[in-house]
């Protein structure tokens, strides 16, 4: 198979026109698109930033606006209707950072006019925002002979901005809740109708009365909508992959999936298109999507952090998000640091999610960036010392190493701060430390006898970690677990030498006091 010529890379653009006009490189998402309108016409999707919403939504725009041009060759080109031309209500709330009712409900009239104007309605506007907008829909269905089709990007956008703010998050919620309100009663004039954010606020607090939203986010046949999958990076992009490893780029950046695991995870496209221009990995999209309260809020709760490998969850807890309600799982899911790994039903209508970190860059950076929270001081030149022990394979230079770690921690941490009263803390230490380094970590690594702590693939060797409580003087049970229970039998036949490190954590010295190894 001939490989494609190279194109330009789409990096930050959101126009439509401009990537199909220009060059550049695209990722044909116009199935998902036909399916959806095919089979229904209010929905909402929520995915994490910089993953391709708002190219989505302008998609769409022009589809329904009839730009038959765009679309010679994609898939949906000879299965629309292109005598057809509806007119089109975008209203985003992208730019900018609006930071109260006032800017909020000016922002939105000064779009509504532009609206007017556009579709050609002279009509002066009502002076309630609500019926300003119930208003526009009807003239231009109206005025143009065709329904209307509303699309809302970014619509979470001005709470999201003021969550450290709950009374003005509170009032922008309402303004958006004002808004919003107007379309279900303005189902005779609506064609279609779609939202994106990147949270999911519940319908009593935002979406009251619209209770015809169908929410696609975890849907398995719109799972691909947005994100680049395997076979997007192997054929679309194969001119940019050679000088670059595929396993890399998988590691790095795959995992992101929204559904089943039958469903075929996607990447990050603003991760793949920085590394295709710069030829380096690097955590390009944790560096521009991270909010900042989400750190303040993990450590406000004391999050237990091995436990971002492996979180069980209940649907209503992974959509559970508000302005005084923010499930841990919902934050987390939502904003893109986990994704779905596993779904069960083990009862008939009872599902339950496991989510995981999706790569090994949102681990790593997360990781990263909880340290301090940990307590961990000079967190660049701890992770130099345990990358230079793990590469001269120096247990003994990684006991001394992690002893150093724990003993720097200040005292008055463990006072003040929340964690402190969860035993897990030192694992959280142990196991943050590791996964910000970047190497290979797994976290209750099961086999046919039982579940290793914490196993780590670094450079041809594995270290598998027990750990243990001991109140203050050391009992050698760490390692006298992974010896009895044969946790190194499900590696034997992989040829790397294997390590078992028994840690023993004294709750009294808050400290390592048994760091025993032997070799499997």
């Amino acid at each position: 198979m001939s490989i494609p010529s190279r194109r330009k890379l789409p990096i930050g653009i959101q126009t439509f026109s401009d990537i199909i006009e220009g060059g550049y490189y695209y990722v044909d998402k116009t199935p998902h698109i036909h399916r959806l309108i095919e089979q229904g016409k209010y929905y909402f999707l929520s995915r994490p930033r910089r993953f391709g919403k708002s190219l989505l939504v302008d998609t769409l725009c022009c589809l329904f606006e009839g730009r038959e041009a765009l679309f010679h060759g994609l898939y949906i080109h000879d299965k629309w209707d292109w005598q057809k031309r509806h007119p089109v209500i975008r209203l985003s709330f992208g730019d900018g950072v609006l930071t109260s009712r006032s800017t909020l409900d000016s922002h939105i009239r000064h779009q509504l006019q532009q609206h007017r104007q556009r579709l050609g309605i002279i009509n002066p506007p009502p002076e309630l925002i609500s019926n300003d907008f119930s208003d526009l829909i009807r003239r231009a269905h109206e005025q143009h002979g065709q329904r209307v089709v509303v699309l809302i990007d970014e619509y979470d956008k001005p709470i999201l901005d003021n969550l450290l703010e709950p009374k003005r998050a509170r009032e922008l919620r309402e303004g958006l809740k004002n808004l919003y309100s107007v379309l279900k009663d303005a189902d005779r004039h609506l064609q279609f109708c779609l939202l994106t954010g990147v949270s999911k606020f519940s319908k009593v607090s935002l979406f009251s009365g619209l209770n015809n939203l169908n929410d696609i986010t975890l849907d398995a046949p719109h799972s691909t909508i947005c994100g680049y999958t395997d076979e997007d990076i192997d054929t679309v992009f194969a001119p940019e992959l050679p000088g670059l490893e595929r396993r890399d780029i998988r590691h790095w950046y795959n995992g992101y999936r929204w559904g089943s695991q039958a469903v075929p995870s996607v990447y990050n496209p603003f991760d793949v298109l920085l590394l295709f221009q710069k030829r380096e990995f690097a955590p390009y999209w944790f560096e521009t999507a991270t909010p900042a309260f989400l750190i303040d809020v993990l450590k406000e709760r004391g999050t237990y952090t091995p436990a971002l490998s492996h979180w069980e969850a209940e649907p209503e807890l992974m959509s559970r998000f508000d302005v005084d309600d923010m499930a841990t799982e919902a934050l987390l899911f939502q904003a893109g640091y986990l994704t779905v790994k596993q779904v069960e039903e083990p009862m008939l209508g009872y599902r339950l999610y496991t989510l995981g970190v999706p790569n090994r860059e949102v681990e790593s950076s997360l990781n990263q960036a909880l340290l301090p929270v940990l307590g961990v001081e000079n967190a660049p030149r701890q992770r130099k010392t345990l990358f230079d022990a793990l590469r001269q394979h120096d247990l003994a230079a990684l006991e001394t190493h992690l002893k150093a770690l724990y003993a720097g921690l200040p005292h008055d941490w463990y006072r003040n701060n929340p964690i402190a009263r969860y035993e897990g803390h030192y694992a959280s230490v142990f196991y943050s430390h590791f996964a910000a380094l970047g190497v290979s970590v797994t976290v209750e690594d099961a086999s046919h006898t039982g579940k290793v702590d914490m196993t780590v693939d670094f450079d041809g060797h594995l270290y598998l970690f027990e750990f243990k409580v001991v109140e203050q003087l050391p009992e050698g049970k760490a390692l006298q677990q992974l010896q009895e229970k044969g946790y190194a039998d499900k590696y034997r036949g992989q040829g790397k030498p294997i390590h078992l490190v028994g840690v023993e954590f004294s709750r009294e010295r808050r400290q390592i006091v048994a760091f025993d190894v032997a070799a499997a």
